[in-house]
């Protein structure tokens, strides 16, 4: 009766699991990179991941070998109960994870330094600089050289290098485009930097990557990249808005909203984010990006 019972739960607890890993799977859009720097982190994934299983599949197998090998029905394996030690096993059990270990720290230590998101990407294009600021709970991104400003919608041309300055008017939240790579922490008073590139057109979802509170789920953003044609197109879409991002309309659009519809400024305020920083630091700006860290007034 026990078997039949287990039987009649394990049809469908094994369904709901496959169920669910399916929908996970379509989700990963982290292995599924458009952009140089997603490319080389997912690389780095698949090398990881690949040299723990040398570890992991043979202590699995191993496992299940023992157990069916030395159970108490088989007659026919060597019964040692006073067995302590084998120079061979200690070797094989110390040596190979230590070599991996190895392999893996050699591996961090030079992808850390290649894939530093204060590192500018090489490229013949001219890059471009857009200033990223996390509200509650949505995205403003400013393009400084071009005076517009967006909300929850980036638009950036295929195969042009993007400069990033990050910050937030709120608490710590953490800027995440999965298919271009790399997330990096935005913090009130403090501004870090990211470089990224998108090598193919697509929209790709941008996403908040650090709990923010109740609004969180929904700090959603997209991500546009398209041709350089189309991009000055988006331009001059954003320029012909009606609404300009000054320092009394940002007050109106860091008031904390849910689920925020996209919005374009034709132009804003050219110090609004170096003025959003240095509200928390008494009127000064410190770059955090600079080992130094120089305050500037």
């Amino acid at each position: 009766m026990k078997r039949k019972a287990f039987k009649r739960w394990l049809i469908p607890l094994g369904g709901g699991l496959l169920a669910s890993l399916a929908g996970c799977s379509g989700e990963l859009t982290v292995l599924d990179p458009k952009g140089s720097v997603g490319l080389a982190e997912k690389h780095l994934i698949a090398t990881a991941t690949w040299a723990m299983l040398l570890v992991v599949i043979p202590v699995i197998l191993l496992t299940l070998f023992f157990a069916w090998r030395y159970r108490a029905s088989n007659r026919n394996a060597t019964y040692a109960p006073k067995w302590a030690h084998s120079t061979a096993i200690e070797v094989v059990v110390w040596s190979i994870p230590a070599v991996i270990i190895l392999f893996l720290a050699i591996l961090t230590w030079k992808t850390s330094h290649e894939l530093d998101p204060y590192k500018p990407l090489e490229s013949s294009a001219k890059p471009i600089n857009v200033e990223v600021v996390a509200l509650d709970w949505k995205w403003l991104f400013i393009y400084p050289d071009l005076g517009i400003a967006t909300v929850n919608q980036l638009a950036v041309p295929v195969g042009t290098p993007v400069n990033f300055r990050i910050t937030s008017d709120s608490v710590m939240n953490s800027f995440f485009i999965p298919q271009l790579g790399t997330q990096v922490y935005a913090m009130a008073g403090m501004q870090t930097r990211l470089h990224l590139i998108a090598d193919e057109a697509g929209d790709y979802a941008g996403i908040s990557a650090n709990y923010s509170g109740k609004g969180f789920s929904d700090m959603k953003f997209r991500t546009l990249a398209t041709s350089q044609q189309d991009f000055d197109a988006w331009v001059q879409k954003v320029k012909a808005s009606q609404t300009s991002l000054s320092m009394d309309q940002y007050a109106k659009v860091s008031e904390p909203s849910e689920k925020a519809p996209v919005e374009y400024f034709s132009t804003v305020d050219s110090k609004l984010f170096n003025n959003i920083i240095a509200k928390y630091n008494n009127g000064h700006v410190t770059d955090f990006t600079d080992p130094s860290c120089v305050t500037k007034g």
